[in-house]
């Protein structure tokens, strides 16, 4: 155990298990103090790294996150106090883990119910090496002016009202967490504050006791009397009794022991601590009182009593010039954070995100104002849901049926459009769910699946402005715009899209209006005789059914139509329903575990021929220099002819080097030689030479 200061204004830690709050005090804390650096060096959050932003003062900084203990106390050397915020499950084995780290002096233990077996290895490993533990189960320590760990001491205001951002004369040490904030308050009112606080932790194996840090008081110039608070339960304080005896202690101790309340009843009772329960006579808080008291401990008759004790020992003490009176100071103010600004009324802060549809902010979501447990309970559906969340109204079941219908009809159409293509090729690749259903995504627009808007959009301007589809039709042409939704590369005049017939049916029996499916109809009977393909499709038929549907149930004002058609509501559904079918090509490619694809080499048009063929020949040429006349292989069934060698006077019909056994003798002259590339085809041999024919 140490025996002398444990912190100073130069004290860095190193924080165990991200925790936003905690961390953001200490800083405020170093803020208030004046410290020039802050006290966290650095964040340990098994299997993460990066930064995490917080502030200090005004200025907002980063602080390093290391996955870790031995990263971060690599990359901190300086940090020796290690802060463990792990659950009582794995708060042993990191505490342990720190305590092996050489730069590593303090470790403090948060969690509460930490095994006992645990705890016990840490203490004793703790002793053998030299170091200090605080806790389990303890919120902490402060050096008033210097250092804090963690939620000690509450709130800035609460450190502003204990006098907590200097340093005091008076040291204390405590077994309760929640109890050392009330006497840090105490003690601020009738003396000049504390130096030290210590909460040692409420279980029945502390890692530091009391008598450890009066003992490390004792030997701190600063610390000019103590403050003990003990509790029922356990040993803990003869320790204290048997330091005070053997004179180890020279300065004053005001001393009380919690629970003198456990006789008044008739069993054993457990407070709050594990450590806290009503034993034998010799762990009550009066035999622990008495016994502090006979060993020369300053003990009141009651907790009430506590208050004039540490005031009449800290007046003597000043009396008697052993303690200087502390230089007050004004700490600067602490920036209030926005969040809590806004909540308490201070200020006012504008959105940045406006949200009509829904909200999570009660019980339960709402979708557009219905409780989650209402669509439940009264069975909405898919279609019923789409209504809430893009009309922001309950549409009648005919049209949620109707969207539902949409969605299962548009949910796939095979494995060979453009989208599924996409997503197949990208699955096959091996990439992600979500990449293979985006690439698939991607592809629709005006081409594929992506004309619902278009086609409700032109359909819904030509029939209000009462154009026969004579002329809607030729006015398209003349601004070299296709008609959409009109137009399908299989279906046909004689060979129907059953989508389409489906959609109509249905609209047929269930709308009260279906004027502009009327009128798309008409124009498909115009552009049917013009070409036997300029059928209606399904995205004209959901772009004007769509449109009936907006009309026809009253619902929506001709400005909403309007913009429901301009914003791409339909191309949306389109969207929604085609992602079903993409998902399921996806998990079908990866199921069957299907190979990279590689589009096949006949099915493409190489246009770029002529090119090649001058790089074959270049190639050729590079592969004749570099292979012997004698291994060059002949092809097969192919006999060279008897070479006539040509006249001396003429040069050889080819620009190569002739064949040894040719007989014609080959040019020395460089004049002679052809400048041009040989003109013969290429799968003709040469007539000079045994080689074998050159492929194309």
């Amino acid at each position: 155990m140490a025996t002398g200061q444990l912190f100073s204004k130069t004290t860095q830690a190193l924080f165990y298990n991200y925790k936003q709050l905690p961390i953001q005090r200490m800083l405020d804390f170093d803020f208030l103090c004046g410290r020039e650096t802050p006290s966290v060096a650095g964040i340990i959050n098994p299997g993460s790294d990066g930064f995490q932003k917080l502030f200090f003062g005004q200025e907002e900084i980063a602080i390093p996150v290391h996955p870790t203990i031995e990263a971060a106390c690599n990359a901190h050397p300086t940090a020796d106090v290690f802060i463990n915020f792990a659950s009582f499950r794995s708060a042993a084995a990191s505490s342990m883990s720190a305590l092996k780290q050489p730069t590593i002096r303090v470790v403090a233990i948060i969690a509460e119910g930490v095994p006992e077996s645990d705890a016990k290895q840490l203490i004793s490993y703790a002793r053998a090496n030299n170091k200090v533990i605080i806790g389990p189960a303890t919120v902490g320590g402060i050096q008033a002016g210097a250092f804090k760990i963690g939620d000690t001491a509450g709130t800035i205001d609460n450190i502003i009202q204990c006098k907590l951002y200097r340093p005091g004369s008076v040291g204390f040490v405590s077994k309760s967490g929640g109890m050392s904030n009330e006497l840090y308050n105490t003690i601020a009112r009738v003396t000049d504050g504390i130096y030290e606080g210590i909460a040692i932790g409420g279980d029945v194996f502390p890692g530091s006791t009391l008598s450890d840090h009066i003992l490390r008081f004792n030997n701190i110039p600063q610390v000019k009397m103590m403050v003990v608070l003990g509790e029922l339960g356990g040993k803990d304080e003869y320790s204290l009794v048997e330091a005070l005896k053997q004179g180890k202690v020279q300065k004053p101790v005001v001393a009380w022991v919690s629970g003198t309340c456990a006789r008044l009843f008739k069993s054993e009772v457990q407070f709050g601590h594990a450590g806290a329960k009503s034993g034998g006579e010799l762990e009550s808080a009066q035999a622990k009182n008495q016994a502090l008291r006979e060993a020369g401990a300053i003990v009141p008759t009651s907790y009430e009593a506590l208050e004039s004790a540490i005031k009449e020992t800290f007046d003597k003490l000043a009396e008697e010039g052993k303690i200087s009176p502390v230089t007050e100071i004004t700490p600067p103010p602490i920036p209030e954070d926005l969040k809590t600004a806004i909540k308490s009324g201070k200020v006012r802060a504008p959105t940045h995100i406006i949200s009509t549809i829904s909200d999570d902010r009660g019980e339960e979501p709402c979708y557009a104002g219905v409780p989650m447990s209402t669509i439940i309970e009264q069975g909405y559906g898919v279609g019923d849901v789409i209504s809430l969340l893009w009309f922001k109204r309950s549409l009648p079941r005919y049209c949620t049926q109707f969207i539902e219908i949409c969605i299962m009809l548009c949910a796939d159409h095979g494995p060979c459009v453009s989208g599924a293509h996409n997503s197949i090729v990208t699955a096959r690749a091996g990439k992600d769910l979500v990449s293979s259903l985006v690439s698939g995504l991607l592809t629709i627009g005006p081409r594929f699946g992506g004309a619902i808007d278009d086609a409700a959009r032109y359909f819904k301007d030509a029939y209000d402005r009462g154009l026969t589809p004579y002329e809607f039709v030729e006015g398209m042409k003349k601004k070299g715009i296709r008609v959409p939704g009109i137009g399908h590369r299989i279906k046909s005049r004689d060979n129907r899209d059953k989508r389409v017939q489906l959609l109509q049916k249905y609209a047929h029996t269930h709308f009260p209006s279906v004027k502009y499916m009327e009128y798309a109809v008409q124009v498909e009977t115009y552009t049917l005789s013009k070409a036997n393909n300029l059928v209606l499709n399904v995205d004209g038929a959901i772009g004007s059914l769509f449109l009936d549907l907006l009309s026809g149930s009253g619902m929506f004002t001709k400005q909403e139509i309007d913009e429901i058609v301009e914003i791409g509501y339909l191309n949306g559904l389109f969207v929604l329903a085609r992602s079903i079918g993409l998902i399921g090509h996806t998990f079908d490619q990866k199921r069957l575990k299907q190979p990279l694809y590689r589009h096949p080499w006949e099915d493409v048009l190489y246009t770029n021929r002529r090119r090649r063929c001058r790089r074959g020949r270049r190639t050729l040429r590079a592969r004749r220099r570099s292979t012997p006349w004698s291994t060059a292989p002949a092809p097969s069934g192919w006999t060279p002819a008897p070479c006539t060698p040509p006249p001396p006077s003429s040069a050889s019909p080819c620009n190569e080097q002739t064949n040894q056994t040719c007989g014609t003798p080959r040019p020395t002259d460089q004049t002679t030689r052809p400048r041009r590339p040989c003109q013969l085809p290429l799968l003709t041999p040469c007539p000079c030479s045994p080689r074998r024919p050159i492929p194309g």
